[in-house]
């Protein structure tokens, strides 16, 4: 699968070839000149051929280095084309996963696969261009010119090459499974410093420095161990090749001095022949640096392909209803019809059968104990996840039917964490509606409660915003997350528990700035604090993942025991009213 993104390149990968393939014939023909050159001019004293065979070597080591200054040129160009090109098509491919595909995989892995896993099968193509398109023929041909040069001394290659070859693969045979480990090992040690790195000031807090030192001292030295095992096996391969080389040369020289005596070897074709026999090892030694190299690559493409293989759990309809179709329905609002979902391997659903409605205008309150699966309702109206069971309508619509991006585009989330992104402040607002105006950014930030603390930063709009927004404040953070929201006027407007970081007063301007600001629109609110909720059009009760209770705040009081206990733990009786 990984290979297909090579097409682009082949023009590039054949001249490639054929410039190694030069260097290869002007390296095969450099021994016989330097052959001709001892036995017919410095032997017999001919000065003519010393200078004109001198001359065609000088000729063709130009042309090698030309060919194969050029050929690397060609296959740096395809190695990082190739990686370009999986890079993006991995971050394509895994910006559609839902969020199932995340849990699955994880973001250390993925991060590990986009960077990591690449790099190894770029930086094994480009070793491959190099050195695997030239090293087999270079092989070939130096046996050949060998056994040309002298048949009886071939013998000793026939002997010795058997045995290399046979310590090549046995070497590389038990390095595969290692390099695979080194992979997920790698996966486990990014997970780790990503969690340090992310959770650094909880760590600090409750004084886990040691016991994360600990840890990632851990997941080191199991990544450092593995990857030693591997050096050590494969360090086996570089010594001996040097070692049964020399010998090799060693012999060749033995032997050849017999040859030589009996008139049946000139100096020169001894001198060539040790070449070529330093040729055939050079080979082998280049196509044991790609064995090194290839296990790791194709652990490496085994874990990319695993993420083009996974298929996201929620698509797109392949015939998409439009999104001007859906104003022509008669039913309006949001609906959930008898919804039914649980997470992968969980064995409880963590919403089970819920139905509500939420029509235009109406502010429709969320609200329930930890793990009731308040959250998990507003990720489905988002399809971050698709229901197991019964159906989510907008206008009439079941939202499988329309396509994520126009479902997407009529819902503005303001999430329970605040996320904000490096840049300024107008940045960050109109990634809700990118062709925002300054305006619109302004009377967003207004209603949102934030122009207030804008106006007292040094370059006001223009303030640089930190990575993750770490030099604003957390109610700070979630005023900007409110005024993205409010700058997009979408038709459905969703807070997950986003007032929580609010001073009483602040959460009491902003829900009256927002009651006029969305009287047309649906608005879903997550909440824990009552005060925040209590004056919604309707409230939602749920516990264990089921709807336990539906009504006004004064409806829910007669009615609703859990709603009651929540009130009462919040709220005195004076402010219950």
């Amino acid at each position: 699968m990984i290979f297909q993104y090579l097409k682009p390149y082949t023009p590039f990968i054949l001249l490639t070839t054929a410039l190694l393939l030069g260097q290869v014939v002007t390296d095969l023909l450099l021994p016989r000149y330097m052959a001709l050159i001892v036995d017919m001019g410095i032997a017999r004293n001919d000065t003519s051929v010393i200078f004109d065979k001198g001359m065609m070597m000088l000729l063709a080591s130009f042309l090698g280095i030309v060919c194969a200054v050029t050929g690397g040129f060609f296959a740096s160009k395809t190695a990082n084309g190739l990686g370009e090109n999986i890079r993006t098509a991995l971050f394509q491919h895994v910006s559609n996963f839902s969020l199932t595909e995340f849990d699955r995989l994880g973001t250390a892995s993925l991060i590990t696969r986009t960077t990591n896993d690449v790099q190894n099968i770029q930086f094994t193509v480009f070793m491959a261009l190099r050195v695997m398109m030239r090293s087999p023929v270079m092989f070939a041909g130096a046996i050949t010119m060998a056994v040309h040069t002298d048949r009886r001394l071939s013998l000793i290659l026939i002997a010795i090459l058997p045995v290399v070859i046979l310590l090549i693969f046995i070497v590389t045979k038990k390095a595969m499974p290692l390099f695979r480990s080194i992979q997920k090992k790698l996966d486990t040690l990014n997970r780790v410093l990503r969690e340090n790195l992310i959770g650094i000031r909880i760590i600090r807090a409750f004084s886990r420095v040691g016991y994360e030192k600990r840890r990632f001292a851990a997941a080191n030295d199991d990544l450092t161990g593995t990857t030693l095992r591997v050096n050590r096996l494969m360090a086996i391969l570089g010594p001996g090749m040097m070692l049964t080389m020399n010998i090799l040369a060693i012999t060749i020289v033995w032997v050849a001095t017999f040859r030589i005596d009996e008139g049946n070897l000139q100096i020169g074709d001894m001198m060539a022949f040790i070449q070529y026999a330093m040729q055939i090892f050079i080979s082998l030694m280049m196509m044991t640096m790609i064995f090194v190299m290839l296990p790791r690559a194709i652990a490496s493409g085994e874990r990319i392909n695993e993420v083009f293989k996974q298929q996201p759990t929620v698509a797109d309809p392949k015939l998409p209803m439009a999104f001007p179709q859906l104003r022509r329905h008669c039913e309006a609002g949001l609906i959930f019809n008898d919804v039914t979902f649980r997470y992968q391997q969980a064995e409880n659903p963590s919403v089970n059968h819920v139905s509500f409605e939420a029509q235009p205008g109406e502010t429709i309150a969320i609200i329930g104990g930890t793990g009731a699966g308040k959250s998990t309702l507003l990720d489905l109206i988002l399809r971050y996840y698709d229901v197991e069971s019964g159906a989510i309508r907008i206008d009439g619509v079941d939202i499988r039917h329309i396509s994520q991006e126009d479902l997407r585009a009529r819902i503005a989330y303001v999430p329970q964490h605040a996320v904000l992104f490096s840049g300024n402040i107008y940045d960050n607002v109109r990634i809700g509606k990118e062709d925002a105006t300054d305006e619109e950014v302004h009377h967003a930030c207004k209603i949102a409660q934030a122009s207030e603390f804008i106006k007292q930063m040094p370059d006001g709009y223009h303030s640089m915003i930190s990575q993750g927004g770490k030099n604003l404040s957390g109610g700070q953070k979630q005023r900007l997350s409110i005024a993205r929201a409010l700058v997009r006027k979408p038709q459905i407007y969703i807070f997950d528990d986003s007032f929580s970081a609010l001073d009483y007063q602040t959460d009491a301007r902003l829900r009256a700035a927002l009651k006029e600001e969305t009287q047309d629109a649906t608005v879903i609110v997550v909440a824990q604090r009552i005060s925040s909720i209590m004056h919604a059009d309707r409230i939602v009760v749920m516990d264990n993942g089921a709807v336990i209770g539906s009504g006004t705040h004064r409806e829910l009081l007669k009615t609703n025991e859990v709603y009651r206990e929540i009130v009462y733990s919040q709220l005195s009786e004076s402010e219950i009213g």
